[in-house]
């Protein structure tokens, strides 16, 4: 949380079932989190603070840029292939990751005031769980991509089109799932604040090992892309050594 200079490891409050019903919370959230206002000191605030104006311009021009790019590619027939419409998926996946950032900052951070130490609601929730989707699509379209690429190379005479609902199921498909199964796990075992930090480590495992999985097939999709352009450019044909 941007808004809050210095937090705790750990820290714990107390309620008392007394005759008279529950006793107030002690110690009071603000001690409980290791923040104070009294305390916050200008500079911090300041650093912070100008660390989200620029993040903030930089996924506001970023989104522009999309925003124009899948323009241009949806009007103009002569850009309607495969290829760029794999292209406009992946940059909807950008869009979305900008919209999730801004929808994110809004809900946690329309109001400076907002003690966020135990901040747990349905919006808070969603946003961090759209802010979560849009990361899993981001990567996934980047592994459609790769894929694309490979088959591209490897079976020159294959019709790409009929490979092209398969990329839509691993590029939005998978990530659906995934985020679906994260929810569910967060709601039936932490379901507590806004979903932005866990102490269950597995809760974070099932959206960072589909994460590390595809960044390992891209790897290897990668070398082999090499491998596969190596062998082309020594081949006769394209103008290697005959010999």
């Amino acid at each position: 949380n941007p808004w809050i200079p210095r937090m705790l490891i750990s820290g714990f409050v107390h309620m008392n079932c007394t005759t008279e019903g529950w006793s107030d919370v002690f110690p009071p959230y603000d001690d409980a989190c290791g923040f104070a206002d009294d305390d916050e000191e200008e500079t911090e605030t300041t650093y912070f603070s100008n660390f989200k104006q620029v993040y903030t311009a930089g996924y506001a021009t970023s989104l522009v840029s999309l925003i124009s790019a899948v323009f241009v590619f949806t009007v103009f027939r002569k850009f309607r292939c495969t290829r760029n419409y794999i292209h406009i998926n992946l940059f909807f996946s950008f869009i979305l990751r900008a919209s999730a950032v801004f929808i994110k900052d809004v809900v946690l951070f329309s109001d400076e005031n907002l003690d966020h130490c135990f901040m747990s609601t349905p919006a808070c929730k969603s946003a961090v769980a759209f802010f979560q989707f849009s990361i899993l699509a981001n990567y996934f379209w980047l592994l459609v991509e790769g894929m694309y690429l490979q088959t591209l190379l490897a079976l020159t005479f294959v019709f790409q089109k009929k490979y092209f609902w398969w990329y839509i199921l691993i590029g939005w498909g998978l990530p659906t799932i995934i985020i679906s199964t994260w929810i569910l796990t967060r709601n039936f075992y932490d379901n507590r604040g806004c979903w932005d930090d866990t102490d269950v480590a597995f809760i974070w495992w099932i959206i960072k090992a589909p994460i590390t999985a595809s960044l390992l097939v891209n790897f290897i999709i990668f070398i082999n892309v090499i491998r596969i352009l190596v062998q082309k450019l020594r081949s006769p044909g394209v103008g290697g050594n005959d010999t």
